[in-house]
């Protein structure tokens, strides 16, 4: 669809007030506000209360009244500020062709020319004729007119005032022209920012909401967006946002929660709160499709919408939210800004934003908090889910195929993340753990090895790992005593043939990696490399190995079995507390009270 013609005279753009827009922005910025402070107030002080001290049907029925108006209010809060964001940047541009318009008739008042209400603009007489000297006649120029279509024949000079007074007429012209555009612009936006009737929200609301947000962003594009430094370090994001407005903050976060939420140096309190609301948006964008990628982010997504609104101890927070390439999700259990201690785990192998990353990998990271918090209550562990892992239909078999370039590109951004933190952590020296598992130790290899290796971390514990790309542990840049390496018997993974040897064949050998377990050492002929280099776990690779049980055999009466490879976390029934009480010990700083086993 085009914009109409203008029908907006320069007068009446002269004469907009945009001080009246930004008071109603202002307005609306305040019920958005009103409603952010009744949705806190439900989620922090209301259903905390309500858990803790009310139980039985009655009690559940009310959580979930509340719960569906924190949900009404979240909408409010979001659709008010996509309201006041409108109005501000309509003032914005209007104010910005408002100064254009001002500067020409300002010339135009200096050079005694006429500007009329058609835009058309009148100029005196002025120069010389070449015969008798006689100043040459005014006239009037106008928008229709082309310049230079008639040349001067050389024998009779133009009037010097005819160039001047069509280039503010132009000027003038531009000026409405693109104010007509822009008042048609927001007039679409503003009259699709409406709710339904009724006092719920459905699904399909949050996906209208969806399309609002987009809808305002595209045409507030000029006015916050191209501001947000997304080029800059994380020490210098955080600084550009301590220096905004408490109104600035507000219109980011309404407009762009998924920029401010995936902004590493942004505070984690502002970027869970502007994820949670992302997390919303991601789900109503994803409620109308019904293709099977969709249906798994979906599903995804609203366990862990469940997970945040359940709450529980450690508290949890949402530090990065996403459905590019295989899905993003950031989750830490404990603020890692007021936290001493800061661990980041990075899953391997096949995950993506689907329910079992929220099922599973999520409670990895809640386990790890949880028993990091009996060493030091001032303890945060998250999952981190900020790359594409690689993705094998027949899983670890495929393993082998995977090459490094994604464990590259995720160890760029895994250190552009780790960075974040030391910026907005608020201890002078917080003690931090990278802890990789499968092929997310690889990608954590992978982060060691660019710029000077991963910001702030102290130590880094790798668990099942198929190799790292470095032959040894000191070669990771945190010294070798500060490498932690657990390597269950049973798990193939960390039996994998070297890429030597798969030249050699032996990749050959039936059921590949499960081959290779069963043929032991005659498969591996006394050769201590992965896939991905020197086994983390040998003697070579000089790490500190701590015990972890055995698992399951690959081969058992169920058929081939990967559980091994799963359990270094697990603190369920068949809990691995060898394994699973040493990566805590590790990330609460106490690694000096971690048993240690010889190496392989």
């Amino acid at each position: 669809m085009t914009a109409p013609a203008a029908t907006l005279t320069w007068a009446q753009l002269r004469d907009v007030k945009c001080a009246e827009l930004e008071g109603a922005a202002d307005g609306w910025g305040r019920a958005s506000n009103r409603a952010d402070a009744g949705r806190d107030r439900i989620e922090k002080q209301l259903l905390a209360g309500l858990r803790e001290s009310q139980h039985g049907a009655a009690a559940d029925a009310a959580v979930g009244r509340l719960r569906r108006m924190g949900r009404n209010l979240q909408y409010v809060y979001t659709e008010c500020g996509l309201i006041r964001t409108a109005l501000n940047s309509l003032a914005h541009e209007m104010r910005v062709q408002q100064t254009v318009l001002r500067r020409a008739l300002e010339d135009a008042e200096a050079l005694k020319f006429t500007v009329h209400a058609d835009g058309s603009v009148t100029y005196p007489a002025g120069g010389a004729g070449l015969v008798d000297g006689a100043p040459l006649p005014g006239g009037t120029a106008r928008v229709t007119t082309t310049p230079g279509v008639f040349p001067p024949s050389g024998l009779v000079p133009p009037n010097p005032n005819a160039a001047k007074a069509q280039d503010i007429a132009d000027r003038v012209a531009k000026a409405v022209r693109t104010a007509s555009e822009i008042d048609w612009r927001f007039t679409r936006v503003l009259r699709r920012l409406k709710a339904e009737e009724g006092l719920t929200v459905p699904d399909r609301t949050w996906t209208d909401a969806a399309g609002d947000a987009a809808a305002v962003r595209v045409a507030a594009r000029g006015y916050l967006k191209s501001r947000i430094p997304r080029d800059a370090t994380p020490a210098a994001r955080r600084e550009w946002w301590e220096h905004l407005t408490d109104e600035q903050r507000e219109e980011y976060l309404a407009v762009y929660p998924d920029q401010i939420g995936n902004l590493d140096g942004i505070p984690s309190l502002v970027r869970d709160t502007a994820n949670r609301d992302n997390l919303q948006l991601l789900i109503g964008k994803l409620e109308g499709r019904d293709d099977e990628t969709s249906q798994v982010r979906l599903a995804g997504l609203r366990e862990i919408d469940r997970q945040l609104a359940a709450g529980g101890q450690p508290p949890m927070y949402l530090l990065g939210i996403g459905d590019e390439g295989n899905g993003r999700a950031i989750v830490s259990f404990g603020n890692p800004d007021t936290a001493r201690n800061v661990s980041a785990y990075v899953p391997g192998l096949n995950t993506s934003l689907d329910k079992e990353f929220a099922t599973g990998d999520i409670k990895r990271a809640r386990d790890t908090a949880r028993a990091s918090i009996k060493y030091d209550h001032s303890s945060a562990s998250m999952v981190w889910l900020g790359y594409d892992a690689p993705q094998f239909p027949d899983g670890l078999s495929s393993l082998a195929v995977a090459g490094d370039e994604r464990a590259v590109k995720g160890g760029g951004s895994f250190n552009q993340f780790m960075d974040g933190l030391v910026a907005t952590n608020a201890h002078d020296d917080p003690h931090m753990t990278a802890i990789g598992h499968s092929y997310g130790s690889r990608t954590v290899g992978a982060a060691t090895q660019q710029g000077g290796g991963i910001p702030g971390v102290d130590d880094i514990v790798l668990v099942g790992s198929p190799g790292v790309g470095v032959d040894r542990a000191e070669d990771l840049g945190v010294g070798k005593d500060h490498v932690f390496v657990g390597a269950a018997e049973n798990d193939i993974v960390t039996k994998l043939p070297s890429r030597r040897q798969a030249a050699a064949g032996l990749y050959a050998i039936p059921a590949g990696p499960v081959g290779a377990y069963l043929l032991g050492d005659a498969a591996d002929h006394g050769d201590d490399d992965l896939w991905f280099g020197k086994d983390p776990a040998s003697e070579a690779f000089g790490a500190r190995r701590f015990p972890v049980a055995p698992g399951p055999r690959p081969i058992g009466l169920g058929g081939l079995s990967t559980d091994a490879h799963s359990n270094y976390f697990d603190v369920g029934p068949e809990r691995d507390a060898m394994s699973a009480d040493s990566i805590a010990l590790i990330a609460a700083g106490k690694a000096d009270k971690v048993k240690l086993e010889e190496a392989r």
